[in-house]
């Protein structure tokens, strides 16, 4: 049922996402008085589920039905619209343009006005861009939604005032438990959640940090970059160690441990941070050991039971709030509109840096580029409509910048080539055209080999 339901989630995202980015070449084409031969949802190799085609004056539909067709092929100047059987992605028919489809015997006919090749190059230059263009609006309108109607809420890095937990990499490379990260690289970072996504970004060489009441600066060996990337947790939120609840099956259940208790040492030893309590306790399985208690103004000690598995049978208070100055957002339809947009731009920025990380071959990135398989595992396994929404916003920026690298089979090669004609006055012809979108869709190919192969050998 999870499969299922990530399944639908990920056919429904890309659908939307997908219609956007096409719409946007149509509504450019029609603009521009350029003909759209055919506009789909999902491919139709022979034969389509649904289309649809206005002519003799009426509209007509037909299920089911093979692509060749003389009685529709007879009004090649009005669009078919339909839906395919294979639920990947989709595409907009444009005349007289070299694309996916590969219908070079069109291109040997005599140029006509309504065609692609025919138009100026500014013009052909907003078709092609208008794709992205629409998948950049489609994100300012989703996360404009989501701000408005859900608001904001994160932890401000300042306000993180016990500092972070380390695992064992970020360790290694020279954090502790209870710094507080100022900056990278001089650069201080705003949201605590985003620590590790701003150090990878930025490749930064150091970290400035609060230690007790010494400030320091640690350098970061860029050696260190494939394992952060897989590392996840390296800047844990520290907190106080706050019973919510003693289980009633909970080896400690008539040790007098309450729900507000604050662990604040473990055998004489002073700690109050979670993660180093949860550290200690590992290190006395099946054993008892004496707990620092903190109870409002009382302090006492108490001993506890430790389980084979390391843990004394309690629920913790893990709600941000009760510690830390959260800080929340609510947002008006006029206030939503302009910081949707400024998390769109700020959301590009940071994926373009990502971008960089998988082209860089020291960092090992290119290991982490998944297919449908990846995109699939971050929608959750229970239906969130705030996590959905969110995620079609990423994703369309996601879609958008990928659409922009300047590779011949996408948006981006198109309109490079079409920059060089402004700025030149030279036209590439259509053969070399041809040859381009062929060794285009052979790098594609190769990059989708790669995702595919990344994601299966995750599932070992």
């Amino acid at each position: 049922m999870v499969v299922l339901l990530k399944i639908i989630q990920v056919i429904l995202a890309l659908s939307l996402l997908v219609l956007f980015h096409e719409f946007g070449h149509y509504s450019f084409s029609k603009l521009f008085k350029t003909r759209v031969e055919k506009f789909y949802l999902f491919f139709n190799p022979r034969i389509s589920l649904v289309k649809f085609k206005r002519f003799d004056g009426k509209w007509h539909c037909k299920f089911f039905s093979p692509n060749e067709d003389p009685a529709w092929d007879a009004h090649p100047e009005n669009t078919e619209y339909g839906i395919g059987w294979l639920p990947f992605g989709g595409y907009c028919k444009i005349a007289g343009m070299i694309d996916e489809s590969m219908d070079t015997e069109a291109m040997k006919l005599p140029p006509q006005p309504y065609e692609f090749r025919t138009k100026k190059a500014w013009q052909r230059f907003f078709i092609m861009f208008g794709g992205v263009l629409f998948n950049f609006i489609l994100a300012i309108i989703l996360y404009a939604a989501v701000l408005g109607t859900w608001g904001e809420e994160y932890l401000r890095n300042e306000d993180a005032t016990y500092g972070i937990a380390v695992n064992d990499l970020s360790y290694e490379i020279g954090f502790r438990d209870g710094d507080r990260i100022l900056a990278f690289d001089g650069e201080p970072v705003e949201n605590f959640a985003n620590l590790q996504v701003d150090l990878l970004r930025s490749q930064a060489r150091e970290a400035t940090v609060l230690r007790g009441s010494d400030t320091l600066t640690i350098p970061i060996d860029p050696v260190y970059l494939p394992a952060m990337l897989n590392t996840p947790g390296m800047f844990d939120l520290a907190f106080p160690f706050v019973v919510k609840e003693v289980s009633p099956d909970s080896p400690n259940a008539g040790s007098g441990l309450a729900s507000g208790d604050a662990l604040v040492g473990i055998d004489g030893k002073p700690m109050f941070i979670v993660q180093q309590i949860q550290k200690e306790l590992r290190q006395h399985r099946n054993a008892q050991v004496t707990a620092s208690v903190r109870r409002d103004a009382d302090a006492f000690e108490l001993p506890l039971q430790v389980d084979t598995a390391g843990h004394i049978g309690v629920l913790l208070d893990t709600d941000p709030s009760r510690f830390f100055n959260v800080t929340t957002r609510d947002y008006n339809l006029l206030s939503a509109i302009p910081a949707g947009a400024r998390k769109t731009w700020t959301t590009i920025k940071g994926y373009v840096q990502e971008l960089g990380l998988i082209f860089s071959p020291k960092t090992k990135a290119y290991k982490s580029v998944g297919s449908f398989i990846a995109i699939g595992r971050i929608f959750p396994d229970t239906w969130d409509w705030y996590r959905f929404w969110t995620l079609c916003a990423l994703l369309s920026i996601m879609l958008g910048v990928m659409n922009l690298l300047p590779i011949p089979a996408l948006d981006g090669g198109h309109i490079l080539f079409l920059l060089f004609e402004m700025l030149t006055g030279r036209r590439p012809s259509d053969k070399f055209m041809e040859v381009a979108q062929w060794i285009g869709m052979a790098l594609l190919l190769m990059l989708m080999v790669l995702a595919f192969g990344n994601d299966i050998r995750s599932l070992f």
